[in-house]
């Protein structure tokens, strides 16, 4: 008979690669969909005479809808089942993709995006608790970052797709086929790995852990032995038990047990600092807006959008190298060397724009030009933010955010943490514009100083949490490790 350690031990099954893949796909359209607006941003504003505010709202609207499908992915995984809560969000990209590519107000765009947005949330939830509840333990930190690797992917495809239609089309603005502008296309173009999504997810089964939780013990003993690789009548028992035990644990959680003695948990405040500030470095702004920075300081349409391009390659790459190096060298250095980097780079981004000179009109984007080297500068910095953020920030704080936390209020924490997240997502994106219009300086120079901020932060209070217990981490939050 095959121990649940021996099963933990063996090669990685067929099957639990092709659930984790297809999991994983709600990733890719994670990142797709909240990087698509980019190549949209220029020809949005100029359809609907957007101010700089407006402007903000309607890229950031969608993640409102993500904090909504955040809160609500869980309890409606929980109803219905992973997979059925996979589909639901596969039709909501597949919706958006249509009503956004064919809006006629702003009013209607902000809609569409929030519903959006909704699936973009509710993917965050159910895509890793599905790949974490069918992988093998040994298995279960590089399949879980499978994830983050797909979102990556999501956003690179974005722009990549991004840039075709608008070089077809020779400018975004311009009508490609069908009587449709480029810009609709890009957002049109979404509605294809939307269906893929659904299709696939009727491929795979429900997952134990939903199954235990309705009293379905003999489907879960099937899906552990045939997905994880659970051998042996005992052991499939054993298994069972525990994942009950689990789900009775956490049925327990509420938001009152973050607090002891009348205060918020320490390691809580570290999950929220983690969250917030994986944000305020404006990693986003890079993502929903670089298209029309660069524009707007005397780089072609066509251009900007291939330095996207490269930028996001850039972040495949460096995802790549994180995951690679998470279980070799830990979280707590890289974090720290990575917030030294972004802050560089962000620095000199600052520095670089100082230099911008206005030519012609001053209210007209085309208006505004990096000189040489000032221009190249900025670019290679751009890059090299994306970088130190891509290895490091990127996929380990939500590593951090799934390991930090004691078992008795881990569900409820990470929620909390994830809601500040989206939060400060939707804070950042939504005033860039405004700031941007009083200066790019100030822009940059308030990033670079929250990655500065940031490295302090880790220094002083995050806890290392490779190959330690949990209930050590929490214990000695604010120790160094």
């Amino acid at each position: 008979m095959t121990s649940n350690s021996e099963a933990a031990r063996g090669s990685l099954g067929g099957a639990v690669a092709w659930v984790v893949l297809v999991a994983a796909f709600g990733g890719f359209l994670f990142g797709f969909d909240t990087a698509v607006i980019n190549g949209a941003v220029g020809p949005i504003a100029d359809e609907f005479d957007l101010g700089a505010f407006m402007q903000g709202f309607s890229v950031s609207s969608a993640l409102l809808g993500c904090v909504i499908g955040a809160f609500a992915g869980g309890t409606i995984s929980d109803r219905v089942g992973r997979q059925k809560a996979m589909l639901i969000a596969a039709s909501l990209f597949f919706v958006s993709a249509i009503g956004t590519a064919l809006v006629f107000s702003v009013y209607d765009l902000i809609f569409w995006r929030v519903v959006g947005g909704i699936g973009v949330g509710m993917a965050s939830v159910i895509a890793p608790a599905y790949i974490a509840e069918v992988s093998p333990a040994n298995w279960r930190g590089r399949l879980g970052s499978l994830f983050q690797l797909a979102i990556v992917t999501g956003i690179f495809m974005a722009a990549f797709s991004n840039w075709i239609f608008a070089e077809v089309a020779e400018g975004a603005s311009n009508e490609l086929w069908f009587g449709l502008e480029a810009w609709r296309w890009m957002f049109l173009s979404e509605a294809v790995p939307a269906l893929i999504y659904g299709l696939l997810a009727l491929s795979v089964p429900e997952s134990p852990r939903y199954l235990v939780s309705r009293g379905r013990d003999k489907e879960a003993a099937k899906v552990l032995q045939d997905v994880v690789g659970i051998q042996g009548q005992g052991s499939l028992a054993a298994k069972i038990t525990e994942i009950r035990d689990t789900i009775n644990l956490e049925a327990r959680q509420k938001l009152k047990d973050l607090f002891v003695g009348g205060r918020l948990m320490p390691i809580v405040w570290v999950g929220i600092g983690l969250a917030v500030f994986q944000q305020f470095v404006g990693i986003n702004v890079i993502f929903y807006y670089s298209t029309t920075l660069w524009q707007a300081v005397g780089i072609e349409e066509d251009q900007a959008m291939l330095v996207q391009v490269i930028t996001t390659s850039l972040n495949i790459i460096a995802t790549i190298v994180g995951i690679l190096i998470v279980d070799k060298v830990g979280r707590r250095i890289p974090l720290a060397v990575g917030s030294a980097v972004m802050a560089v780079g962000l620095g000199m981004m600052a520095i670089s724009f100082s230099f911008a000179q206005v030519v012609g009109d001053a209210g007209d984007d085309g208006g505004v030009m990096l000189p040489e080297p000032w221009n190249i500068i900025a670019l290679i910095s751009a890059n090299i933010f994306v970088i130190g953020f891509g290895a490091t920030w990127g996929p380990f704080m939500w590593l951090m955010l799934g390991e930090m936390f004691p078992n008795r209020v881990r569900a409820v924490a990470l929620g909390v943490a994830s809601a500040f997240n989206w939060g400060s997502n939707f804070l950042v994106s939504s005033l860039f514009p405004s700031m941007a219009e009083l200066s790019l300086v100030f822009a940059y120079g308030f990033y670079a100083i929250s990655a500065l901020v940031s490295l302090f932060f880790v220094l002083k209070f995050v806890p290392e949490t490779k190959n330690r217990e949990i209930e050590e981490m929490t214990q000695n939050a604010y120790s160094k490790a």
